[in-house]
């Protein structure tokens, strides 16, 4: 690979995360060709974008971004991966799906709205994360259930009223 090969794929990498508020990094290694295309049908199916990438270029990308990865760079040895999403638990429940069956992937971390998790151990933490969407909707639920229950009180209130008037007339 040429110098200005090299220059390409690293701002091409540094474009890429200026782009993405969720990234995950992950060892996908020693997964066989079938268990790869599966997983990368998984993530194309998920909406979820893909990549091995070289350790020193995806280095140089995150000091080189504007963004703080924090002790990510410190997680780039061996095999890694880059998965880029719109929802922040995608990759991690693909992972987790995948696990099922394997010890890989493994993730060695994420960035996710500016926030940095290091380490495997985050995997249940991060596949639990509640999309947009998900907590929009627990909002409107819980906006929408007190405003019930007055309209319920006031309904009850009214057939009450009306019972008690219906019997004395009678």
């Amino acid at each position: 690979m040429t110098r200005e090969e090299k220059a390409t794929a690293i701002k091409d990498l540094t474009a890429q995360l200026a782009e993405n508020n969720i990234v995950y990094l992950a060892d996908i290694s020693e997964l066989n060709a079938d268990t790869t295309s599966k997983l990368r049908r998984a993530c194309f199916k998920g909406g979820i974008k893909l990549a091995v990438v070289k350790n020193t270029f995806l280095a140089k990308a995150m000091e080189a971004s504007d963004k703080e990865f924090g002790e990510l760079p410190s997680v780039l040895k061996g095999n890694t991966s880059i998965m880029f999403a719109e929802v922040a638990n995608a990759p991690a429940k693909i992972i987790k799906e995948f696990r099922k069956k394997s010890d890989k992937p493994v993730l060695k971390g994420a960035y996710i709205n500016e926030e940095i998790y290091v380490g495997d151990k985050e995997l249940d933490g991060l596949a639990a994360l509640k999309s947009k969407e998900e907590v929009i909707g627990e909002i409107i639920s819980l906006l929408k259930s007190p405003a019930q229950r007055v309209i319920a009180a006031l309904q009850n209130r009214e057939e009450t009223a009306e019972a008690e008037e219906t019997a004395t007339q009678e």
